[in-house]
């Protein structure tokens, strides 16, 4: 995709998002046919964005991510600064499509891991991790019906980010700690609306993270020092609605919360 397609499928997207619209899909001469189109019409959309980058998240890491949005493998997006919150928190559910909350392990880096030749291991990856969080994903997506987009245009879209809770550090031994194993509850409303474990995530979150440094450094790019990055949901994405008190509760590592408004 040569770049001025790239830019026009960028801008669209970004015009979609700035006013709550959809598409049925891109049109045909700046549609993304490949995942590695997909992320060039991303970047564009966050550079008409004019957003701050804080951080990644991962789309589709479980088999249930990928039935949600039919895709057959894992996808990534940024997340834009105004689009993250901190627990306890209020966040405006607006014309969200979606309708649905994810409960996610998510990683703060300590130190950079940075573009090179060599992909990572999971053990490198990880050991550029200062804290790991409990955290809420409320995805969404500006295509008509996001189960028919297929996995470039959902790339375009920015892997569906939309808004994103962060909890507090929960400071495990994080060398020691088995993510894989650790159980997850997503409570709505004061019910328990699904469980799973770090192992939805890749098998591991860890291993999550590895995936997305280096399919990051295949765009020729860095993860920085204070990047979140998000692992995919732990169990089912649960339907919300306006007015849902919801919570994602990690146990002895804590819990991030959010009211939808």
């Amino acid at each position: 995709m040569n770049h001025s397609r790239a830019g026009e499928a960028g801008r669209i997207i970004h015009d979609c998002w700035a006013a709550g619209s959809v598409v049925d899909e891109l049109p045909e001469n700046c549609r993304p046919a490949t995942l590695e189109a997909g992320y060039e019409v991303q970047r564009s959309f966050v550079q008409h964005s004019g957003e701050t980058v804080v951080g990644w998240k991962i789309a589709a890491t479980s088999i249930a991510g990928q039935r949600h949005i039919n895709v057959e493998g894992p996808i990534a997006g940024r997340l834009l600064e105004s689009r993250v919150h901190h627990s306890p928190g209020r966040v405006q559910l607006g014309r969200n499509r979606m309708s649905v909350a994810e409960a996610e392990f998510a990683f703060v880096l300590g130190k950079a891991l940075p573009a090179r030749s060599a992909p990572y291991t999971e053990a490198e990856a990880f050991s550029a991790v200062a804290d790991v969080h409990p955290a809420i994903e409320i995805p969404d997506s500006r295509y008509l019906d996001f189960t028919r987009a297929g996995g470039p245009q959902l790339a375009a879209d920015n892997a569906c980010a939309c808004q994103f809770i962060l909890g507090p550090a929960a400071g495990p031994d994080l060398q020691s700690f088995n993510f894989a194993a650790h159980p997850v509850r997503l409570v709505i409303d004061g019910e328990e609306a699904t469980r799973g474990t770090g192992a939805d995530a890749l098998g591991d979150p860890r291993t999550a993270l590895a995936w997305i440094a280096n399919n990051h450094v295949l765009q020729g790019g860095s993860l920085k020092a204070g990047d979140i990055v998000t692992t995919g949901v732990c169990g089912q994405p649960s339907p919300i609605r306006l007015g849902s008190r919801v919570v994602a509760d990690f146990g002895g590592l804590g819990a991030a919360e959010t009211v939808l408004l």
